[in-house]
């Protein structure tokens, strides 16, 4: 099992109730070693966000992150298609800026 410190658990808890909240109509789906967060649990393409732990932070990652507008650049990744932001702790939480981009994130074709 991957057992993450206390601090760590304590975020991921906080991120994934924040969108369960944000989005009540999402699913989520234990996948990849995190949590992801569907608008269509049958379809990958209805996955919008995911909450992954590491080691030392915790990555909010966008699927279609790419097409996100990111306006303050705290969107990481160079691949063709994720973007995701990393959280050591919840001080380092814009809890309005995650919003804008998950909102941005569930109304993508």
């Amino acid at each position: 099992m991957n057992e993450q410190p206390l601090p760590l658990a304590i975020l991921v808890n906080e991120l994934e109730v924040f969108l369960k909240e944000l989005i009540p109509e999402a699913t989520t789906v234990q996948k990849y070693g995190g949590t992801l967060f569907t608008l269509k649990p049958e379809e990958k393409e209805g996955q919008f966000c995911g909450v992954f732990a590491s080691s030392k932070h915790v990555k909010v990652s966008f699927g279609k992150g790419y097409l996100l507008e990111d306006p303050q650049g705290k969107l990481l990744g160079k691949g063709k298609y994720r973007r995701h932001i990393n959280f050591a702790s919840t001080a380092d939480v814009d809890f309005d800026y995650l919003e804008t981009l998950v909102r941005q994130a569930v109304n993508l074709p």
